[in-house]
């Protein structure tokens, strides 16, 4: 397989594509249906003299696409080892065989490695499955020509992994359902929603549209790759491994059936991946609305639904993809949710080790990233005064690091008489004999606001009013 270099075709697929990483699966409801009805020797739902999908998939063009997408993506390797910059001389030397596997449906993927991350609750971790980089390409290749398929069929209330929606525009809608008083709220709560899909259902589901069964036989494959945790192989005869390019089409085709379903009902709702609010004008309506729908959720779809962590409430108590929501004479507004700031000022704190080993360029640059990314996602929360309060606590952070730097009292009275301050200031602060938190804050006539900026730090009030939503 050559890989070709027709840049504005890539940029015009950069431009629609669209991945995440989402949760798994249980195998409580494994045996709901059985999975016999899809096999390798089963042809009921296959017509290849009018389903050319595989071929789509399998085009010279949808391949070259896929690579570089998975080139782009970078992203550790899975159990072969592999990595992405070997990808292409791999593929180079096995792709026809590769392909042809895929056609005589000899193609075997490899199980995805284990990883895990921990989440927001202490003790608690996401488990993501990692495929290997040839895997990623072919799943690559499925979404990109499945994606078109599907995108018609999905609600205009989904907004999670789908081309040129996102975040802001489920925030968006949310506020304009509150907007027009519809202030309480289901919020929905799938338990471990990617372990606990019903691959049959899954396969049940894709089959009322995909007619090629080659296409549904592959994906099939691959939900049944199995996983490699700590060098012991695991089955996966339910849920859909995390991780993959294929994953958050996957989920959206399953929990499209909900979104059908909440429309036949005439609910105002939103969805982001698994995260599902439902609209409603009164706590009546909404205890009505939760204890009705969770039937259909579990008897129908075969999922769980996590009763600890769904609840009723109005939007003030809510937290939606990082967010609060509070009323201000009538109309709705947003804030940054009190867990996100916590989470943000954890991360500043990692970034501003001194233990980490960075140089103070190195430290600049990574802090400067992490606040544009972050200033960014919340550029629609009101948080003028957020931004000021912290910014004076990441420049006296900084101060710290510093201060840590300037260890012996010969180095800080060399670096602060570099200020032009006098000498007996100087000696004060040099032989100062507090705790670095403490010492960081005497460094304010010294490290001035305007000499941190000087450094290269950026300010995230200045950047917020900048990039801030109205």
């Amino acid at each position: 397989m050559n890989v070709t270099e027709n840049e504005e075709e890539y940029r015009q697929f950069r431009k629609g594509s669209h991945e995440q990483i989402i949760s798994a699966e249980q195998k409580r409801y494994a045996q709901v249906y059985t999975h016999e009805r899809i096999t390798e020797n089963n042809d009921t739902n296959m017509n290849r003299q009018t389903d050319d999908l595989l071929e789509q998939i399998l085009n010279r063009n949808n391949m070259n696409l896929a690579y570089k997408r998975v080139k782009s993506n970078k992203g550790a390797g899975g159990v072969d080892g592999m990595s992405v910059d070997t990808l292409l001389p791999y593929l180079r030397n096995n792709g026809a065989d590769l392909i042809r596997q895929i056609r005589e449906r000899k193609y075997k993927p490899n199980p995805v490695r284990r990883v895990e991350i921990p989440k927001e609750e202490k003790g608690k971790y996401r488990k993501l499955g990692i495929p290997t980089v040839v895997d990623r390409v072919i799943q690559q290749a499925i979404t990109q020509v499945l994606t078109p398929i599907f995108e018609p069929q999905f609600s205009e209330n989904s907004y999670g992994f789908r081309p040129s929606r996102g975040a802001h525009d489920a925030l968006r809608k949310c506020k304009k359902y509150a907007d027009e008083g519809y202030v309480y709220v289901v919020d929905m709560d799938l338990e471990k929603f990617f372990d606990n899909v019903s691959q049959s259902k899954l396969i049940e589901i894709l089959s009322k549209t995909i007619k090629d069964g080659r296409v549904i036989s592959l994906i099939h494959k691959y939900l049944n790759a199995g996983v490699m945790h700590n060098g012991v192989f695991e089955k996966t005869l339910v849920g859909v491994p995390q991780g993959g390019p294929l994953s958050p089409l996957l989920s959206n085709i399953m929990l499209n059936e909900l979104d059908k379903e909440l429309e036949r009902r005439g609910h105002k709702f939103v969805r982001y991946a698994d995260d599902c609010m439902i609209f409603c004008k009164s706590r009546k309506s909404a205890n009505r609305t939760l204890k009705n729908i969770i039937p259909y959720i579990e008897g129908k779809l075969y999922l769980k639904v996590n009763k600890a962590k769904t609840e009723t409430a109005h939007i003030s108590k809510i937290k939606y993809l990082g967010y609060g929501f509070y009323r201000y004479r009538g109309i709705c507004k947003m804030k940054v949710h009190k867990k996100s700031i916590n989470k943000m000022k954890d991360k500043i704190r990692v970034l501003t080790r001194r233990s980490n080993g960075w140089s103070n360029e190195k430290r600049t640059e990574k802090i400067n990233q992490f606040v544009r990314g972050w200033v960014n996602y919340f550029s629609m929360a009101d948080m003028k005064k957020l931004m000021l309060e912290t910014d004076e606590w990441l420049r006296r952070k900084i101060r710290a690091v510093y201060w840590k730097q300037w260890k012996k009292v010969k180095t800080r009275f060399k670096m602060i008489n570099k200020y032009g301050i006098p000498k007996w200031k100087v000696h004060e602060m040099a032989c100062c004999r507090k705790g670095t938190w403490r010492a960081s804050m005497m460094l304010n006539c010294v490290l001035t606001n305007k000499e941190i900026a000087s450094l290269g730090y950026m300010s995230m009030t200045s950047y917020y009013l900048k990039v801030r939503v109205n």
